[in-house]
């Protein structure tokens, strides 16, 4: 193949060169030069485009001003071509620094079209002729390498060169950091510096970042103090990037500490800042900061909006993320995938389908639809706001179901205990080939501890046990324990827990609450006690299972003790449920006046599901004073549940306050309560049947009411009845709802 440096004669006249021309080339512009030399630039009829001004100028100048038009419309052939007419014409008096403007022409236009072997080929041209350490050439060089990934050869070039200047090194320097290379970009910078070449406010940047994405914080402070020692601690570019370097590396008190001196701030040093408090989880005080932000006027991007959002929505402020999400429109940023997830997210948590089904529209209309976790959000969306038909709707119309697009549609039906439906998705996923995940398992099994499914819960056991690969995930296995624990084989979640190599303060508290829901207060806090004594610190859904169980058991001493301790010992501020756990465990135990005590001295507002417990103690331990008190409160709630007016009526009843009992009559017939009716589920062998009070759409109606009135007799046999109390107030309940 011949070279692209062919060698032409040298020196030849412009007027021989003309013979050659064909008069109806020269009758263009015959006056001017600069015609002719681009006509000779054709070969096969191709015209030349680009002009020289000043008619006087030298043909060789004329031509590297063609060759420049070339390289930068990315004509490579015909750059190559007028580089050899270049060399054809240079002579002795020829300045150097033409031949090098039309090196570096040629070796952008191979960066820029992607032409590595032409580029090599003129880089061999350049050590040839003599001048590879040319200040115009090193940077070009080595910029065309680094494109191709070719760092070594990079790395070479900047080593190899006699530059003082930190330019060729920047260029390394940043190389390595963009393609991750971090160490490397380490070492180019101590080998740098120990050259003698002083760093610029272009080379800390790319060095400060390498150091923050390795958390290499002793490197970072002695850059830093690098940077003391020069002129260039006011440079923007360097505050920021040491304020970002501090906050990855977990330093955020001394990121603050130089943002808040920086005399000047762009959006780049508020977003460093407010990201750093973010990865620490510091949310207060990044909201704090944006509102800071915002108050300056400062220009806000994308990333700032959904950092903030984002946050937003861990915190579970889902309202503030939707708000911020619809200023973020207003503001006319344009929608991305990013913030679009935040959004649907928040819809999702909220249960807000209205505002679910309009960023839905801002999807289609911004063609975001087609990232498959933007449609993966929108399931998840629909299915969490209970539109599962919509769903599944969206969910057949993603022809590549990926295994995240499966469990999201079957962890939404899971979600709502559509265990018929969410049982058929799963297998139609194992049909179509996706093999689930552990995510997949961990959906569908707490669903079938909910709705007493055990038979496909030890379906799934089994298919944990044949398949390889989920041995290591821990919340399978938790979820297992708490699958046994809630259907009542407390025992066999306890054989399961014992095979477990690695237990965390899931597994306890799953088999705790398994004891406590049996009765079994004593084995719940044995195992208790076991998990602290393995340094298992318990969480707060740790200490309800543990003080539900004492409750249910009638450990009296031993939950206040835990109650005591959770502050002291455990370090956990009592919420709401937890207050809501010593009333059932005081009511249940006759201890009323302490229950009543925990109501009035706690620092929340009792919900109706306290007074209602509360007011339950009372009806069986028959305290008609704090009874009427609870039955006051709990009506002044409004409650939605119509056990809780059954509960009152029942307590007005005992009471004999029948004024009172006809003004719950009268609220329970204008606000339309009527008890729904008791629904149970019986495992008829072949599936799980429900059925209602009264309910008479069975086929074997009459057979299952006679065996019914047969185990009614025999209770009444062995004087297993009901008072008669108890029964008038059953019927008066009965008369209330009718």
């Amino acid at each position: 193949m011949p070279s692209r440096f062919s060698v032409l004669p040298r020196n030849l006249p412009l007027s021989q060169i003309r013979k050659f021309i064909p008069k109806k080339w020269r009758s263009v512009t015959e006056s001017d030069p600069r015609n002719s030399v681009q006509s000779l630039l054709c070969s096969s009829r191709e015209s030349v485009s680009g002009s020289c001004e000043a008619t006087n100028e030298s043909m060789v100048d004329c031509l590297l001003t063609t060759l420049k038009d070339f390289a930068s419309q990315g004509h490579i052939c015909k750059a190559f071509r007028t580089f050899s007419l270049i060399r054809t014409h240079v002579s002795s008096q020829t300045p150097c620094d033409l031949v090098i403007q039309s090196l570096s022409s040629l070796l952008l236009c191979c960066t820029n079209s992607k032409s590595l072997l032409e580029g090599k080929q003129l880089h061999a041209c350049i050590i040839n002729s003599g001048i590879a350490h040319s200040w115009n050439l090193v940077p070009r060089i080595l910029t065309f390498y680094t494109t191709f990934d070719l760092l070594d050869n990079a790395h070479a070039i900047a080593e190899t060169s006699n530059i003082l200047h930190p330019l060729p090194w920047n260029l390394l320097i940043s190389s390595y950091v963009r393609r991750g290379q971090n160490e490397k970009a380490l070492s180019a910078y101590r080998q740098m510096v120990n050259r003698g070449i002083r760093p610029d406010e272009f080379t800390y940047p790319s060095v400060l970042k390498a150091c923050g994405e390795q958390l290499n914080l002793a490197s970072g402070r002695d850059i830093h103090k690098s940077i003391d020692g020069s002129f260039l601690e006011g440079s923007l570019f360097v505050q920021n990037a040491l304020v970002s370097m501090y906050a990855k590396c977990g330093e955020v008190d001394v990121a603050n500490e130089i943002f808040e001196r920086m005399p000047v701030k762009d959006a780049v040093s508020w977003n460093s800042i407010i990201s750093g408090y973010a990865s620490k989880g510091m949310w207060s005080k990044a909201f704090e900061l944006f509102d800071r932000m915002r108050a300056t006027g400062a220009e806000m991007d994308i990333i700032t909006w959904n950092t903030i959002a984002g946050g937003c929505l861990k915190t579970g402020n889902f309202i503030g993320a939707l708000k911020l999400f619809s200023q973020m429109r207003t503001c006319g940023i344009q929608l991305e995938p990013v913030a679009t997830l935040i959004g649907l997210g928040a819809c999702s948590h909220t249960g807000l389908l209205k505002n679910g089904k309009e960023i839905h529209g801002l999807v289609m209309r911004s063609h975001l639809d087609d990232f498959d976790n933007v449609r993966n959000a929108l399931i998840n969306m629909y299915a969490r706001c209970k539109a599962l038909k919509q769903a599944h709707i969206l969910f057949q119309l993603v022809d590549s179901k990926t295994v995240i697009t499966w469990n999201t549609i079957i962890s939404g039906f899971a979600h709502w205990d559509r265990s018929e439906e969410t049982s058929f998705l799963f297998r139609e996923m194992l049909l179509s080939g996706v093999e689930p995940n552990y995510i997949t398992i961990a959906s569908i099994l707490p669903l079938c501890a909910r709705v007493a499914n055990l038979q496909h819960g030890k379906e799934f056991h089994c298919y944990l046990t044949r398949r390889e690969g989920f041995e290591e995930h821990l919340l399978l296995w938790n979820s297992l324990v708490d699958m046994y624990a809630r259907s009542g084989k407390v025992v066999v979640a306890r054989k399961l827990f014992n095979l477990m190599s690695k237990k965390d303060a899931v597994t306890y508290t799953s088999l705790i609450a398994g004891y406590g829901i049996q009765g079994e207060g004593r084995e719940a806090i044995e195992l208790f006690n076991e998990m602290t004594r393995h340094h298992i610190k318990p969480d707060h859904v740790t200490m309800v299972a543990a003080l539900s169980a004492c409750s249910h058991s009638g450990h009296v001493m031993q939950g206040q003790k835990l109650f005591e301790q959770m502050q002291s010992t455990y370090d956990i501020s009592p919420r709401l449920e937890h207050f809501s756990c010593m009333v059932d465990l005081f009511g249940r135990a006759g201890l009323l006046k302490k229950a009543e005590e925990i109501i009035i001295k706690m620092p929340y507002e009792p919900t109706p599901e306290m007074w209602a417990t509360l007011l339950g103690a009372c009806k069986i331990h028959r305290n008609t004073e704090i009874g009427e008190w609870a039955a006051e409160k709990l009506l002044e709630l409004r409650p939605d549940n119509p056990g809780y007016y059954v509960l009152i009526a029942n307590m007005y009843a005992d009471a004999g306050r029948w004024n009172k009992l006809a003004k719950v009559r009268t609220i329970m017939r204008d606000f339309g309560v009527r008890k729904a009716p008791g629904c149970a589920w019986v495992d008829t062998g072949s599936g799980f049947s429900p059925f209602l009070v009264s309910d008479t759409s069975s086929g074997q109606t009459n057979e299952i009411y006679c065996l019914l009135g047969g185990l009614n007799r025999q209770m009444k046999d062995t004087g297993y009845v009901t008072t008669e109390d108890s029964s008038s107030e059953e019927e008066l309940c009965e008369g209330l709802l009718l």
